[in-house]
């Protein structure tokens, strides 16, 4: 017995190591998203009239606002200390989610507006059907979550019953999005304008894998030893 307990206190301690090194991740995908973005591509303005200024909202707030919200979402569990009350667990969990999906929908946006501003055709690549299952997808399952889970009405044993495939769609919808922004990179990478900025377009496109990886590697970890 005080060997399992042992166990679950290390795999639970190790879980939460992973997570910090997502955050780490989180923080240099975030910083070179926006160096290539400031630097390379011309800046980032919804309301300018250079289409190319306008598209660059979409991969901003693609990244920053979706995959990178969601992985810290994911992990709010982890990061929050256990002591605290489970439901401030699942609040901060379902804020940032929402948070996510406004800032998803938002770049969902600023991409049609481009293809407008740039007289392009909609929805025609693999990416933009990647993307709007990813965020179609999700919408849908933070609002499963938030009523099975945060509405009162909810049974507890309807609550454990479906946890688990929440936990699992979840994880999977999140790579979905992972998976859109890696081919996301790789059209953009096809007008890189030199070898510096098609190198940091492929160093972005990993470090966006290592975070998705490290995530999902966290909740594993956690879930396995509860």
């Amino acid at each position: 017995m005080a060997h399992g307990i042992i166990g679950s206190h290390y795999h639970s301690m190790l879980a939460s190591r992973v997570g910090m090194v997502a955050h780490v991740l989180f923080l240099t995908t975030a910083v070179l998203m926006l160096v290539w973005l400031l630097h390379y591509r011309g800046g980032i303005n919804i309301q300018s009239e250079d289409p190319e200024q306008i598209f660059n909202v979409h991969p901003f707030v693609m990244s920053w606002g979706f995959i990178l919200l969601i992985g810290e979402a994911i992990l709010a569990y982890s990061t929050i200390p256990s002591h605290i009350d489970h439901r401030t667990q699942k609040m901060a969990h379902m804020l940032i989610h929402l948070v996510g999906l406004i800032l998803a929908i938002f770049g969902v946006y600023a991409a049609f507006k481009f293809h407008d501003a740039a007289v392009a055709p909609d929805l025609t690549s693999l990416h933009s059907w990647l993307g709007i299952a990813a965020v179609a997808l999700f919408g849908l399952q933070w609002l499963f979550g938030f009523v099975t889970f945060w509405l009162p009405a909810a049974h507890a044993d309807t609550r454990a019953a479906a946890a688990p495939a929440h936990v699992m769609a979840g994880l999977a919808i999140f790579m979905l999005a992972v998976c859109a922004a890696q081919t996301g990179l790789v059209e953009k990478s096809a007008a890189a304008a030199s070898a510096a900025e098609l190198k940091l377009i492929n160093v972005t496109g990993i470090f966006i894998l290592l975070y998705g990886l490290t995530v999902a590697s966290a909740v594993a970890l956690r879930k396995a030893f509860l």
